[in-house]
């Protein structure tokens, strides 16, 4: 960890973690973006992670699911993440059994993003729970590659946005962006048990998925012995 930080307590962010949704990766873009269908499979309830591209595939898989997308997590605010937010929330609402629409779960320190937007936005709270019908995700607040960074843990698997993907992390050099907050939070992703599934924002590595266990192993950033070691590789590396 960095000079003023404790470790994390291993175990303690995934102790009495609800049921997880069943969850549906897909990629859209033109930069290897990772978006993740969650949803409940007795309800079909259901939430979207970080829509930005390819708005009507979406919502096309959706249909084909046969679930009611009713929340949209995001995981940070580059635009490569949330430029179709306002596009799907208004065509959900528009849709047959639209029902109150969209909320849009985003951190504090990010919502400005959305500023004019008529978006429904509530904030995660550290460690807590967001329903998704009768299973649901935990909000871990993990900045670094962003000032409000959110990875969303279930039961079994982690959507990390931009914070680890597989074999690398997220740059720092961005606006909002922090080499000694990254590291803390790369430090508390590794105390989640090593057969949690990862699921990264982008597909840059050599499988869509990984596990904390093998990232732990064979990534490079995670491979650093301090903190010192990390910022010299992160901040030589702008790959992410």
């Amino acid at each position: 960890m960095s000079p003023t930080s404790s470790a994390p307590v291993p175990g303690a962010d995934a102790a009495g973690l609800p049921a997880a949704p069943e969850v549906v990766q897909l990629e859209v873009g033109l930069l290897q973006n990772f978006c993740e269908i969650l949803y409940c499979p007795d309800t079909r309830e259901a939430a979207v992670v970080d829509p930005a591209w390819e708005v009507d595939r979406l919502l096309r898989e959706a249909a084909a699911l046969k679930v009611r997308l009713g929340t949209i997590l995001v995981t940070h605010t580059h635009h490569d993440h949330i430029e179709g937010v306002a596009e799907l929330a208004a065509k959900v609402a528009e849709s047959p059994g639209g029902g109150g629409g969209v909320t849009v779960i985003v951190s504090p320190r990010e919502a400005a993003a959305f500023a004019g937007q008529p978006l429904t936005l509530r904030p995660p709270v550290d460690r807590g729970d967001i329903p998704i019908g009768r299973r649901g995700v935990r909000a871990l607040d993990t900045p670094g590659h962003t000032v409000g960074g959110t990875c969303y843990l279930a039961d079994g698997y982690l959507i990390t946005g931009d914070v680890l993907f597989v074999g690398g992390c997220g740059r720092t050099d961005f606006r909002g962006g922090s080499t000694a907050e990254l590291w803390k939070s790369l430090q508390r992703l590794m105390a989640l048990p090593e057969e949690t599934r990862v699921y990264p924002g982008h597909n840059y590595g050599s499988t869509p998925t990984s596990t904390v266990g093998r990232e732990a192993l064979e990534n490079p950033y995670l491979l650093c012995k301090s903190f010192e070691e990390f910022r010299v590789l992160r901040e030589r590396k702008r790959k992410a």
